[in-house]
């Protein structure tokens, strides 16, 4: 199997399916043997493009990643690396958080960065993504700050995630660096940024959509949605394929070039994520799935 590339920037492109840490320790194992099991499954299936935060497991995720590819470096040269920041947890780690805030300083946001880089022993990071739109925001501090990490070398790419439309409109203008990638929930659960202007935007100015969740945290295979859970059944047997690969063949049918963050701890599901990538959701059948996800037809 050949998995085709998505272009971020004339410089960057990415795996059609990103593996997502924000789950990596949560089964309690974070040994850098378990943690390369994991990264080789995704590497096997071409799947090269992971993604991070500096938050991921109360800010024990890089550090994990960071251990695993000390004892094997060799993997640095097979991946690209996403992370994130401006997202300030209440944890142990930080006694002096009083409250869950974002913080788009230019200090915060180039020591944060400073610190992952440090953490998983790399030099630089591929896409740096500011996590959440902060009411805030200097637009001119923050602006200059993720230019000067893109000058430096410390950084290839930008991008942002959970922004609406005018909150990277107000970023980019402050920045020479493009904007290359909105980070947002996307899935047959949660479809309104096919209609509410955020895939939309990013359409017209080039900009590439991740979704993160694009499972809907699992919400797709419970009776929450009995009509969805049956299309996508009799789907995914008509097309001798998995409910899951169902789905994420609908986002990736999308002309916007949805790339879909894949989560899991489970290696026999991670080594089925490329699935999708093997069946064609053809205009009809996207929409049959989206009417089931509406629960009535389009108008």
């Amino acid at each position: 199997m050949h998995m085709t590339r998505t272009q971020l920037t004339d410089e960057i492109d990415v795996s059609r399916l990103i593996y997502g840490m924000w789950r990596l320790i949560d089964d309690g194992d974070d040994s850098p043997k378990t943690v390369q099991a994991k990264l080789e499954a995704c590497l096997e299936q071409q799947i090269t493009t992971i993604d991070q935060a500096d938050i991921y497991g109360d800010y024990g995720s890089e550090a994990a990643f960071g251990k695993m590819l000390a004892q094997a470096p060799h993997l640095k040269d097979k991946i690209e690396i996403i992370t994130k920041c401006d997202i300030r947890l209440i944890s142990g780690k930080y006694p002096d958080h009083r409250v869950k805030y974002y913080d788009t300083s230019a200090d915060y946001i180039t020591a944060q960065l400073e610190k992952s880089l440090s953490l998983m022993g790399i030099e630089t990071i591929d896409v740096l993504l500011l996590h959440r739109p902060d009411p805030l925001m200097d637009h001119h501090e923050t602006g200059r700050a993720l230019d000067r990490l893109v000058e430096q070398g410390k950084v290839r790419a930008i991008g942002v995630s959970n922004f609406k439309p005018w909150d990277i409109s107000l970023l980019q203008s402050a920045m020479h660096t493009p904007i290359c990638t909105n980070q947002i929930e996307i899935s047959l659960a949660a479809h309104h940024p096919f209609t509410n202007g955020d895939i939309a935007f990013c359409q017209e100015h080039e900009i590439i959509p991740m979704a993160w969740s694009p499972l809907g945290g699992g919400g797709l295979f419970t009776q929450q949605n009995s009509q969805l859970s049956a299309a996508l059944a009799d789907m995914a047997q008509q097309l001798d394929s998995t409910v899951s690969a169902v789905a994420i063949a609908w986002l990736l049918a999308h002309p916007a070039g949805i790339v879909p963050v894949m989560g899991s701890n489970n290696l026999d599901r991670i080594a089925s994520f490329s699935d999708a990538l093997s069946i064609t959701i053809d205009r009809q059948s996207w929409y049959q799935l989206y009417e089931a996800a509406l629960g009535h037809e389009v108008p």
